[in-house]
């Protein structure tokens, strides 16, 4: 393999760092990701094999069929080397991780370079776009997660940075490894792209649930717990790399100021990179350019956006009665529009008009782009519907600025991002003109479509007061999230208070016959005050005490015939009608009659302390029998239960502070909650 190609062996990345300790946390990650790549891309070679004995059964010829044979052969008998291969590299990204945007960075130095092109094979060129596609995707697809995953992995390994991240699981150097292994078989193109195109479809469509994972075990050892994507460590990277090479030359901005086509090279390079694999490809497969036949008239930028205007959902009709959520989310065919119009087209010098390739690119990265957007089942369908009324207009951005696909600050890029993570938590509901943030998301896309005039100026203006906008709910939504924590944890606090004095006072005067006044005491007034106690035992420390009042009065009214224990008597009770007394005067218990209540309590003790048994032990052995045959009874029933919810309870114990929840209803309707809090002593979830 021709190592101009641009597919980059990892070996060298490797060998140039040094073995370093590995913290607890990423011995975890990296034992879990290997070997849930290592159970992905078995599935991977299955499929392969699948798919090459297909083709031989199909073949047209017997040289065709002895060529698939001879690939599934080759494959089986370095598949075990090639999956021991990869799943070394991988480990070995977690000992020494790779700066994120190393191997990017360097496949754009040579691809720059028109020396090195010139020395790419056609079957290179068709793996590399193979490979760029599959990294691209997963990049896009996993962008949440991935951001979140490095902006940690960062934060554990020493030496990196915001401005040099590391992320071992990045998908460019996944792949790349998968590239690097392999290396070995010796196969052709067709097999190799086969090969490719199932390692995408089984490993890296599946990377979510690893990146899940990771970012789940890093979150469990406190390495930035609350972090939740908003896009901003892509912001200051681009900053960074801007100012390096603004601190390189003075150029560029000159450049610019003059208009040369040359001087946003530097912030196109994404969208210029694609370009050129695509034009490659379209040269490969003999695909002529419209600019050399003379019957074509090739339109320019600024009459293609002339055109766009004219198509029947350019607008949506966006007046400011319209919903514009109605209906379903919308994947315009934005090449077939496109050519429609073309083909409607008037020209003067009778020429049929045409679109440059570069235009034709855009328009398939825009289509992209929002097919992934509206695959994504967190949004809700009426937010979807809104954003896909934004397909022209965002075209129209990138027709004119092509630094859409570079600039993660790109205004228009931002806002889409923004509406985008903002409709994660939305709730579709009947009474959507009743909500704030549907009426924004409405007002900002309304007035867009009725807006906008190719001035990127707009998308700057509705993203600040977008940004704004959320931000202040997020500081209301916050104010009540902490106000609904405070209030669950105090009603749990009395709730347990409450079980607690009940359990307590239950199990002491079941063991005793108590008089009727006693009894009321204790139930219905002394209850209360420790219930009180338990609530402020924090600050005031009397819960121990509060106990100790009810076993003191019980004791009290207890027969003793020892002269040591009626001594121990008469220093005792004093003291208990004391605390009794202050403490149902606190709770205001039978405040008319608090007098008598107290005479009634003091002749019961003086009863108790002239006789020699003033109460009789309840019979409970049958009792403890019959309560001991209920337990086992609802231990009995609660077993199949339990077995039952053991799976769902799994997948609760799962779910962590910050994440969203939908909850689907038995009616069909469904609506999405944000944990805000686990109040562990009551297993609550808020």
């Amino acid at each position: 393999m021709n190592k101009q190609s641009g597919i980059h062996y990892l070996r060298e990345h490797r060998e140039a760092g040094s073995n370093k300790p590995v913290p607890v946390e990423v011995t975890r990650i990296r034992d879990t990701v290997v070997a849930g790549l290592g159970d992905l891309l078995q599935g991977a070679f299955d499929a392969v094999d699948d798919s090459l004995f297909e083709l031989a059964n199909n073949a047209r010829s017997n040289n065709e069929q002895n060529r698939y044979f001879e690939a599934m052969r080759e494959i089986r008998i370095k598949r075990k080397g090639v999956e021991r291969h990869f799943q070394n590299t991988v480990a070995q990204f977690f000992a020494n991780p790779p700066h994120t945007g190393q191997f990017q960075d360097d496949a754009l130095g040579r691809q720059a370079n028109a020396e090195n092109l010139a020395l790419v094979g056609n079957d290179d060129l068709e793996e590399q776009v193979a490979l760029n596609a599959m990294i691209t995707k997963a990049k896009a697809h996993f962008q949440g997660p991935l951001l979140q995953l490095q902006t940690r992995f960062s934060q554990v390994y020493e030496g990196a940075s915001d401005e040099t991240p590391v992320n071992p699981m990045a998908p460019e150097h996944l792949c790349s490894a998968f590239i690097e292994a392999i290396q070995a078989l010796e196969i052709q193109i067709r097999e190799r792209l086969i090969l490719l195109k199932q390692f995408d479809r089984y490993v890296v469509s599946n990377l979510g649930m690893l990146l899940d994972e990771a970012n789940r075990i890093l979150i469990q050892a406190g390495v930035i717990p609350n972090f939740r994507y908003h896009g901003k460590s892509g912001q200051q990277h681009t900053a960074a790399s801007g100012q390096k090479s603004g601190e390189g030359s003075a150029g560029p901005s000159e450049s610019r100021q003059d208009g040369n086509p040359v001087s946003n090279s530097g912030s196109n390079a994404v969208f210029e990179q694609i370009h050129r694999l695509l034009a490659r490809q379209r040269s490969n497969a003999g695909v002529p350019s419209p600019q050399n036949d003379p019957g074509i008239r090739v339109i320019g930028g600024n009459e293609l956006v002339s055109l766009l205007a004219s198509l029947p959902f350019s607008t949506q009709q966006a007046d400011t009665d319209t919903n514009l959520s109605a209906g379903e989310p919308i994947t315009i065919d934005l090449r077939g529009a496109v050519q429609k119009i073309l083909a409607q087209a008037n020209t003067s010098d009778g020429k049929k008009p045409a679109l440059k390739e570069i235009d034709e690119d855009l328009i398939n990265l825009v289509s992209m782009l929002f097919e992934f957007i509206l695959d994504d089942y967190n949004l809700s369908a009426p937010v979807q519907v809104l954003i896909s009324r934004l397909q022209i207009p965002i075209l129209k951005v990138v027709i004119k600025d092509k630094s859409f696909f570079s600039k993660t600050t790109h205004p228009a890029r931002k806002l889409l991002n923004a509406l985008a993570r903002a409709g994660i938590g939305w709730s579709n509901s009947d009474e959507k003109t009743r909500d704030k943030l549907y009426e924004k998301i409405h007002g900002i896309v309304q007035r867009i479509l009725c807006e906008f005039d190719g001035d990127v100026a707009l998308f700057e203006t509705l993203n600040d007061e977008f940004e704004e906008f959320i931000a202040r709910e997020n500081r209301k939504a916050s104010l009540v999230e902490q106000r609904t924590r405070e209030s669950e944890r105090g009603r749990i606090k009395s709730q347990k208070a409450q079980e607690l004095v009940d359990r307590i006072i239950k199990e002491r005067v079941a063991r005793y016959r108590l008089p009727e006044p006693t009894y009321n005491i204790l139930i219905n007034g002394w209850s209360r005050v420790m219930f009180l106690a338990y609530l402020r035992d924090d600050v005031e420390h009397r819960w121990q005490e509060s106990v100790k009042v009810v076993d003191d009065l019980i004791w009290c009214l207890h027969p003793h015939q020892e002269d040591a224990e009626r001594d121990q008597w008469v220093r005792v009770v004093p003291g208990l009608l004391k605390s009794l007394r202050t403490g149902l005067e606190e709770v205001s218990y039978n405040a008319t009659k608090l007098d008598d209540t107290m005479s009634q309590l003091k002749h019961e003790l003086a009863e108790a302390f002239r006789a020699s048994s003033s109460m009789e032990v309840a019979e409970e052995p049958q009792a403890q029998e019959s309560e001991q045959d209920d337990v086992w009874n609802k231990a009995a029933l609660q077993q199949p239960e339990d077995a039952a919810i053991a799976e769902i309870m799994a997948q609760i114990d799962g779910i962590e502070i910050g994440n969203w929840v939908e909850f689907r209803l038995v009616n069909g309707a469904s609506f999405r909650c944000k944990l805000s809090a686990l109040i562990e002593e009551a297993d609550c979830f808020v």
